[in-house]
């Protein structure tokens, strides 16, 4: 039994299935985690998360924006923007039943010495604290009223946490820290509209990671959704967005021995031109 970590598959389904036919995959043996984005951009968002579904207990998925961003357009909370690439889930016969099931997933995951969220914590979280803050909104996201917080996501403020954030604010600031943040201040105030590789930060900023006194650098935080920084591999963070979706590669790391496992997303890249 191995337990593998995936990353952003983006509807690259095709570049999916040869990853697991690299690494032998047994669906009856081996778990697969994922670490949020299984769909959008790619050609095969549908086809992909249909797999992931049939899966069952033998997957973990945390959600990534791009997955939050599915639920909402097909509750009606959210626009297709020009490069989406969803019609074909949301007109797909089964479209509620993979919308209940994207609810369902959590925000954070932990398990075995190792935390997985897609995008990141900010500096003052511990993972105990994560996972807390995680479930106040998968607990709204599966609430009767969950269109009430697909209503307020969207949207980059507060730009930093505190306790005394209330309702949707608050949990505007837990989505965004988990599913956008790639930079942030020592102080935690997120810059999230920066995509870049990590070269050129903005002032004052860090990777999330990199803040120094980091309260979640106890235990391995596996994240993904930051392409440009590609391939991060450290003793207690692993970042495994590969770039799939720009023709580079897509990722699956071993857990019990950190073996890397990877296949090449040319066709990924042939199926964006063409759209």
């Amino acid at each position: 039994m191995a337990t593998y970590a995936i990353g952003d598959v983006q509807g690259c389904f095709a570049a999916l299935t040869g990853l697991l036919e690299r690494i032998a995959f047994d669906p009856q043996r081996d778990r697969l985690w994922f670490v949020g984005d299984l769909v959008n951009r790619g050609p095969d968002s549908l086809a992909t998360l249909r797999f992931v579904k049939g899966l069952g207990q033998g997957a973990v998925c945390v959600l990534g924006n791009h997955d939050l961003h599915l639920v909402a357009v097909a509750e009606g909370k959210g626009k297709l923007r020009k490069d989406d690439t969803l019609k074909e889930t949301l007109q797909a016969p089964d479209r509620a039943e993979l919308i209940e099931w994207l609810r369902a997933w959590p925000l954070m995951h932990a398990d075995g010495g190792y935390a997985m969220v897609h995008a990141g914590l900010l500096p003052s979280w511990t993972v105990a604290r994560g996972l807390e803050l995680a479930r106040e909104v998968e607990q709204k996201l599966r609430a009767p009223d969950y269109h009430l917080l697909l209503a307020h996501m969207y949207g980059s403020e507060p730009d930093r946490w505190s306790e005394d954030l209330a309702d949707y604010a608050r949990s505007r600031v837990i989505i965004n820290a988990m599913t956008r943040m790639r930079v942030c201040t020592r102080e935690g105030v997120m810059q999230l509209g920066y995509k870049g590789d990590g070269a050129a930060l903005p002032r004052g900023a860090l990777p999330w990671f990199a803040v120094p006194g980091r309260a979640s650098s106890a235990t391995t935080v596996i994240f993904g959704h930051w392409s440009a920084l590609d391939l991060v591999l450290e003793p207690n963070v692993i970042g495994l967005d590969t770039g799939c979706l720009w023709g580079r590669k897509l990722s699956a790391l071993r857990l019990e021995d950190r073996r890397l496992f990877q296949f090449s997303c040319r066709d990924a890249a042939t199926a964006k031109r063409r759209r």
